[in-house]
């Protein structure tokens, strides 16, 4: 068997969820690809606000599906981005600037309303730029659509005439769903206003669904218009199925907040004649108060704060775990998916076929991982530059020449750039936190056993070493410990102003024997 027949092979049993997100694409087409060709996916973006890392974390996940499918199938693949940048501005983002002039605004197409930090030719320009930089950076590969231009250029007119068709039966869909006052108004079509440029929710007749011709109210007066080429957009949830039979999505996957959305827009697929695509509902980013994480309000962290405190393989990492369960996203979380990433990488050369494609790290790098080790966890890193206070990144890079021989930016790159994470989450995120304590009476007194033992030990000590002596302190009763981790906490809060902390061998290691007896000096004087 060729590698390529192994990996298939393994593939088809494996449990790791994009193989079995996968396999229903396998079921979808089981005689080989369809008449288009390929396999199509989708991931759909509001450009009603800034980008935000669940925006991201979407197309990274429909990606890692699209990447396993590869390894089932020789079917091509393609993924399409989609920016719904039509639809109206139904409210003004709390963070953005020029607010009153966006206000002037509301209800335009998105691509109508003025890029409000002047950089852009309209709003939505300003978002889908940022949304496809940040994709690039990742190194996606798709193509972005956006849906403005898809409408104006005429690409949806043969399924805008298919939804007008189906008027009736989409109302048949829809109204149930809706309150009463609701239904009044409701209609699949929203025109564009010809007069103020806004997308109308108005009640809609259709006059020539052959014609795409409709007729409405605006301002008092019965206006007849085509949908086609730009005249109209359509209620989202139409919208959603109509662009599934357009464009002949196979594969979309969707927040757990829109599975009604999902299920009514399967629904009027069908009607108009498609097969939904095959998908599964994730859970939701949630900020550290446990509130969703909103476009408008800015809420949790963003990309460029992740990329700031982590490596993007970190946030890869975090975003492929455990999809169906809702996860805080905040600055805590950052340094465990930093260390756990490193852990499943280091695992990851030694284990069977079928225990790496089920490591996380086989689906952020498509199993093309890189070379490289990581000498020092990303904590210890933290609890060191901690201790250093303002330090240099040659200064950290000269503590750990102490601890790991052959330490060199050249020798460890993916450690030197962790160097500059960890410089800037301690200056940003930790420093304002630390607060060295005094230590009680058997806290000194320990500390003091500590310093005469760290004094006594030769220069070729090893971090086990130490921590057989640190142990040993904690478990003597002669300094009255209930529990060893009570000794630990008082090490870190003593010694490192936090109430968590590293190994403490690996630490004082790393810092330096002398140093590191120099903190104690100082939690004795305190």
């Amino acid at each position: 068997m060729t590698a390529t027949d192994i990996i298939r092979t393994a593939a088809l049993a494996a449990k790791a969820w994009p193989y079995e997100e996968a396999r229903k694409l396998l079921k979808r087409y089981p005689n080989g690809a369809p008449d288009k060709g390929h396999i199509l996916f989708e991931t759909g973006y509001g450009p009603s606000g800034l980008p935000h890392i669940g925006t991201f974390n979407e197309v990274l996940r429909t990606t890692m599906v699209r990447n396993a499918y590869h390894a089932l199938s020789d079917i091509p693949t393609r993924l399409v981005a989609f920016s719904d940048d039509m639809d109206g501005l139904r409210k003004v983002p709390d963070n953005v600037p020029n607010q009153a002039m966006l206000t002037e605004h509301l209800g335009k197409p998105l691509t109508q309303v003025p890029d409000p930090f002047g950089k852009f030719e309209s709003f939505a320009h300003h978002n889908n730029a940022m949304l496809r930089e940040f994709l690039d950076r990742f190194g996606f590969d798709y193509e972005f659509v956006s849906a403005t231009e898809r409408y104006q250029a005429g690409a949806f007119d043969d399924a805008l005439r298919q939804v007008l068709r189906c008027n009736q039966a989409i109302l048949d869909i829809m109204l149930p769903t809706l309150r009463k006052e609701r239904q009044a108004t409701y209609s699949p079509v929203l025109p564009i206003s010809p007069k103020s440029g806004i997308v109308l929710q108005v009640p809609v007749e259709v006059i020539d669904a052959e014609a795409g011709l409709i007729r409405f109210e605006d301002e008092g007066e019965m206006i007849e218009q085509s949908i086609l080429s730009g005249g109209a957009k359509l209620q989202w949830k139409v919208d959603w199925a109509m662009r599934w039979v357009a464009l002949g999505v196979d594969y979309e996957m969707a927040g757990k907040d829109l599975i009604d959305s999902v299920t009514q827009s399967s629904k009027i697929c069908r009607a108009l004649g498609a097969r939904p695509p095959e998908g599964f509902n994730y859970e939701m980013f949630l900020d550290e108060k446990g509130e969703k994480i909103s476009k408008s309000k800015g809420n949790g962290l963003s990309l460029e704060q992740w990329l700031t405190y982590g490596p993007q393989e970190s946030l890869a990492f975090y975003a492929y775990r455990e999809p169906k369960k809702a996860k805080q996203l905040h600055m805590g979380v950052i340094p465990r998916a930093v260390d756990e990433y490193w852990q499943f990488r280091v695992n990851y050369p030694n284990q069977a076929i079928e225990q790496q494609l089920g490591n996380p790290v086989h689906h952020v790098h498509d199993g093309k991982l890189p070379e490289g080790r990581l000498p020092v966890t990303f904590g210890l890193l933290l609890n060191l530059v901690g201790v250093m206070g303002d330090a240099s990144r040659d200064q950290v890079w000269g503590y750990l020449t102490n601890y790991v021989a052959d330490a060199s930016p050249q020798t460890y790159p993916e450690l030197d750039a962790l160097i500059g994470h960890a410089l800037a989450y301690h200056r940003d995120f930790v420093a304002p936190t630390l607060q060295r304590r005094a230590p009680d009476a058997n806290e000194a007194a320990a500390l003091r056993r500590l310093d005469a033992e760290l004094a006594a030990l030769p220069v070729d000590a090893t971090a086990e070493d130490i921590q057989n002596i640190v142990y040993a302190i904690g478990k003597d009763e002669a300094f009255g410990f209930a529990e060893l981790r009570d000794w630990f906490k008082a090490l870190y809060q003593t010694l490192l102003g936090a109430d968590q902390g590293p190994r403490m061998g690996s630490f004082i290691a790393l810092y330096g024997i002398d140093n590191s007896r120099t903190l104690i000096a100082q939690a004795l004087a305190a």
